[in-house]
């Protein structure tokens, strides 16, 4: 599992594609850097290998044989909140809208640099790996509870299932109430993608996000869209 450093965290990476060219590239940067790498070329095999394996990441081809992509996605986020990144093609933002929406933390379109690839790949385990923004008491906001330091939300009492990057960017909304952060903000507040200018993963992950903790999503009372600008925790 991963251990906690000042450095890259290094892990177990599960990398699923069915080209074989992509696996080897691939494979040969992420060993590189550390990583230990296990590889799968479809559907089944990517389910079976994430069952005995456990990475601590996995890389997800949409576009498999067998068992694709997003239902592949779907089967691990229901029963792991692993980090999931996502391979697209470029420009397909149907796919990747869908993909974000099933669970993934985040995607790399095709082609991509491998350098890009593994940076992203860091930054998504330096936030599901790093120390929550405050270890303080808990968080109460009327029925929600943030517990920070066991990375735990409860809503009226019983315990929300949260990805990383969901828990991640509810805490940092919720550390700064009343103030509202543009998509690009918080992309670079709690995805740490400086360059990146995608504000469709943020929208995504509040809808998602208000799924799960708001009692009517659509007239949401704590996870406020402020229109033209961005978002707003309302305490």
């Amino acid at each position: 599992m991963l251990e906690n450093s000042s450095r890259v965290t290094v892990g177990t990476i599960l990398l699923v594609d069915d080209e074989a060219i992509v696996r080897e590239v691939v494979e040969r940067y992420l060993r590189q850097e550390g990583f230990r790498v296990e590889l799968a070329a479809d559907g089944p095999e990517a389910l079976r290998r994430f069952t005995a394996a456990r990475p601590d990441l996995v890389v997800l081809d949409l576009m498999l044989s067998g068992v694709d992509g997003l239902e592949v996605c779907r089967r691990i986020r229901a029963q792991s909140n692993v980090p999931i990144v996502m391979l697209t093609a470029k420009g397909d933002e149907t796919d990747t809208i869908v993909g974000l929406g099933v669970g993934a933390d985040d995607y790399v379109a095709k082609p991509f640099s491998p350098r890009e690839l593994v940076a992203r790949i860091k930054a998504v385990l330096r936030r599901a790996g790093a120390q929550p923004i405050s270890e303080d008491d808990p968080l109460r906001f009327g029925a929600i509870v943030i517990r920070p330091d066991r990375r735990q939300v409860e809503v009226s009492g019983k315990a929300v299932d949260l990805t990383a990057r969901e828990f991640d960017l509810l805490v940092f909304l919720a550390a700064h109430p009343g103030q509202v952060f543009s998509r690009e903000a918080l992309l670079d507040k709690v995805w740490d993608w400086a360059y990146a200018s995608d504000g469709g993963t943020v929208t995504v992950h509040v809808r998602r996000l208000r799924q799960k903790i708001e009692a009517h999503p659509e007239r949401p009372r704590y996870i406020k869209t402020v229109w033209g600008v961005g978002y707003k925790f309302e305490p």
